[in-house]
């Protein structure tokens, strides 16, 4: 048997040691692992989140509410005009957020200008109570058999307000995009525009007549602009 000396087994002892630590610090040196976040996906008339800052909604619309008869505008007689609030409070400590059952959904006439195409997307309360609007609806244009046309419309700058709407008050936000025939994009004739109120899932289907819309190639973007009380501009 050979005898190893106290201070040298000390002295090994201490150098495995610090080959461990050495390891384990390596180990742990600049490497921080994050697991990724939740991530909501885009798809046909999703739901919009009712704040400017969060990312477009729209998950695939579930299902569809009863589709109002061929509407082909705003109401011809408008509402009183809602009252809006910034901030994100509500006008009255009762209010929640409107449901898709609880509204109906129109597109407005155009008003054109310096190239553009605008047209207004209004949400009309069809409930007995108030409730609320905020921020962006969801959008697509779609064929006869359902298709979407085009990719999901993109969000303008612009500050959330939430809009209370009383029984019978209307909501609008633009929908808008260059006219196709200066930008030369790529155009389709849409059967329909499916719309889902903020933070919705399900739509509202409305046969559009505004002709062609862009779909792809050049300037084909369509935006969306927030709430706002009333029926137009």
């Amino acid at each position: 048997m050979v005898y190893t000396p106290r201070s040298a087994r000390r002295g090994a002892l201490f150098a495995g040691s610090v080959a461990v630590l050495g390891l384990l610090t390596a180990c742990g040196n600049g490497q921080t692992v994050h697991s990724s976040p939740p991530m909501r996906s885009s798809g046909t008339a999703a739901p919009a989140t009712g704040d400017s800052s969060a990312p477009a909604p729209s998950d695939t619309a579930t299902a569809s509410s009863p589709v109002p008869s061929a509407p082909t505008g705003a109401p011809s007689t408008a509402p009183t005009r809602a009252t809006a609030t910034s901030g994100g409070g509500t006008t009255a400590a009762a209010s929640t957020r409107c449901h898709t059952s609880e509204l109906r959904a129109s597109v407005g006439r155009n008003d054109p200008g310096a190239g553009q195409e605008n047209f207004p997307v209004v949400l009309t309360n069809t409930s007995g109570r108030t409730c609320t609007v905020r921020g962006f609806p969801g959008a697509a244009f779609v064929n006869a058999s359902g298709g979407q046309l085009g990719p999901n419309p993109g969000r303008e700058s612009g500050s959330s307000t939430t809009v209370t709407l009383k029984p019978g008050q209307s909501a609008w936000a633009g929908l808008t995009f260059s006219n196709p025939g200066v930008s030369g994009a790529k155009t389709a004739k849409p059967a329909a525009l499916l719309i889902t109120p903020p933070d919705e899932r399900d739509h509202l289907k409305v046969t559009w007549t505004g002709g062609e819309v862009p779909v792809s190639g050049n300037s084909s973007a369509v935006f969306l602009t927030v709430f706002s009380p009333g029926t137009a501009p």
